[in-house]
């Protein structure tokens, strides 16, 4: 099982940079239906850290996120939002090209299992950014006919 557990950590290490990195994108992506999406991919993998992180204390290990966190590439100043997310797209797919095979590869059933549903969750993510890319409204669903969305998102998130 010391194998499983290896990788178990290495690829909570990896999500985690990734959801570090969406919470950068998602305070520069401006777009309503952009970054509902983006609020969307962050609430998920924050599920599926917690599904990763119960695995790697089931089999007695310990979850470390510092080198994550520190690790994460913050979306580049340069091109603004359309190049965050033209780099959120290509991010998923190499999350995906890099994990898919090693999964494949675990004994444990259960826990395989579980990370062939984040890689599929991912790849829905991906998908989501291509959307938001193109510059489409209906990422999460559509809205009635007449209704908007104002100007986009709040500067600020939290107001009192």
């Amino acid at each position: 099982m010391t194998g499983s557990l290896d990788l178990l950590q290495e690829f909570h290490r990896d999500k985690l940079a990734s959801l570090v990195r969406h919470l950068s994108t998602a305070r520069i992506v401006a777009q309503y239906d952009a970054n509902n999406a983006y609020q969307y991919v962050i609430a998920r993998e924050d599920v599926q850290l917690a599904w990763v992180g119960e695995a790697i204390v089931a089999l007695g290990g310990a979850v470390r996120d510092e080198a994550a966190a520190a690790s994460a590439r913050p979306p580049s100043g340069a091109g603004g939002t359309a190049t965050a997310v033209a780099e959120d797209v290509r991010a998923a797919q190499e999350f995906v090209d890099r994990w898919r095979p090693r999964i494949e590869t675990m004994d444990d059933a259960r826990y395989r299992g579980m990370l062939r549903i984040i890689i599929g969750e991912t790849l829905e993510h991906k998908r989501f950014f291509e959307q938001a890319k193109a510059g489409r409204e209906d990422l999460l669903g559509r809205r009635m006919s007449g209704a908007s969305t104002g100007d986009g998102v709040l500067p600020t998130r939290w107001i009192s």
